[in-house]
């Protein structure tokens, strides 16, 4: 099987604009392909989870990726898939999510010299006279076009901001640049980034003819790793201090039934024909696979060793004999106790259970905290530097999420 026939056997391609050249490209590792990110926050998500595995499976092909980080587009943002405005960043804000991009990225991709280029759109964007933009770029595009692209018909209702209608502009300028000065020919992104990918080949047609080769291919990247990325209180991030290897592993572990399979295919590097075998499977088989999916994406993010600890964990909690030890822990301290005790509502908030004392009494009061294994009857309830000793406080959130307390 080639690369780009496994690309589709997995279920990542979802639109080509030339399929017969794309595939040869490819195949004959001769593609030199970027996928931009935003840096919008510090660490990137799962949402970009499948975007580093798309990268990584074309190296590996010997292909050659560009990780674009958009120093120069975060200034603006992009509003597809939005129902408002972004926030703006300083400066200062932008610089250090990119540095915290590159360490994350450095675990799936190989940097240096012929290797993968890690390279900032600041450098150009921000050097860039507006009227010469408008005279050069500004003619190429049409507005009638332009507000039948979806990413900006959601945006239409709500009002559309002048800032945020340039994205596209400065998002085709990027492909245009990066094709002129790094012979990039390729461009991936998610399925909600279409119109302005198809935007980047248009111009590079129409300002340097129809031979030059630039090629577009989306695949489902933000409608399925979107979707992935977020949970019904925020994202699943793949920065270990904002998500425990522990968490991301169980994350992984509880993804529904239906979507065991996709993810199997589609993020992690186990072969087809295994994959394929466990199309077969049910009822409790289904779970080994969910745990499979697990390890292997925890593996991939935060190493073999971290991997085991979370699997060690989560047998601990759910099955038994496991090791205990690597279940999530915050160490309280003597100053943490108000004569010599702490509230549940406090415990919860310390140990990251809850952003907030207000919303650590709703958990509580709708009966989904629990310690040691009995129901938190009232958010009054506090509990003792004794009560935290040796093995502490095992607080349960909801069905799934654990969390030992202890001094």
């Amino acid at each position: 099987m080639t690369c780009y026939e496994e690309l589709k056997a997995r279920g990542l391609i979802a639109q080509v604009t030339n399929e017969e050249e794309i595939s040869k490209m490819i195949n004959e590792g001769k593609a030199v392909f970027y996928i931009g990110f935003d840096p919008t926050a510090d660490s990137l998500h799962v949402g970009h989870f499948m975007a580093l595995c798309l990268m990584k499976r074309l190296q590996m092909a010997g292909n050659r990726p560009i990780a674009l980080i958009g120093g120069g587009t975060g200034m603006i943002g992009d509003p597809s898939g939005r129902t408002d405005m972004r926030s703006m960043m300083t400066p200062e804000t932008i610089q250090h999510n990119c540095d915290c991009f590159k360490k994350q990225m450095e675990r799936f991709i190989e940097f240096g010299e012929g290797k993968a280029m890690m390279i900032n759109n600041a450098d150009w964007l921000l050097k860039l006279n507006y009227v010469e933009v408008l005279r050069e770029v500004g003619a190429c595009f049409s507005v009638n076009n332009m507000l039948r692209a979806e990413c900006y018909k959601q945006r239409m209702e709500k009002g559309l901001s002048f800032l945020e209608f340039n994205y596209m502009i400065m998002q085709s300028y990027d492909f245009y640049y990066l094709f002129q000065h790094y012979g990039c020919n390729m461009q991936f992104g998610g399925d909600d980034q279409w119109s302005n990918m198809l935007g980047g080949t248009e111009l590079i047609r129409r300002k340097l003819g129809k031979d030059a080769h630039a090629m577009t291919i989306t695949l489902l990247l933000n409608s399925e790793g979107k979707k992935m990325g977020k949970t019904a209180k925020g994202a699943v991030w793949l920065d270990p201090d904002k998500t425990s290897p522990y968490e991301f592993y169980q994350y992984w572990r509880n993804v529904g039934d239906g979507d065991v399979l996709k993810c199997l295919r589609m993020l992690t590097f186990l072969p087809l024909e295994q994959i394929d075998e466990m199309d077969r499977w049910e009822g409790s088989q289904l779970n080994s696979a969910k745990e499979i999916l697990a390890f292997e994406l925890t593996k991939l993010v935060h190493g073999e060793e971290e991997a085991v600890k979370a699997q060690e964990a989560a047998k601990a909690l759910f099955v038994g004999g496991g090791d205990m030890s690597n279940v999530p822990a915050t160490l309280i301290a003597a100053d943490d106790l108000t004569d010599g005790a702490i509230g549940v509502l406090d415990l919860m908030v310390k140990c990251k259970l809850a952003p907030s004392k207000k919303e650590a009494r709703r958990l509580v009061e709708q009966g989904g905290v629990e310690v040691n294994g009995e129901k938190v009857a009232a958010a009054t309830i506090c509990y003792t530097a004794a009560n935290l000793s040796g093995d502490g406080l095992m607080i349960k959130k909801g069905k799934k999420v654990y969390h030992r307390a202890h001094m």
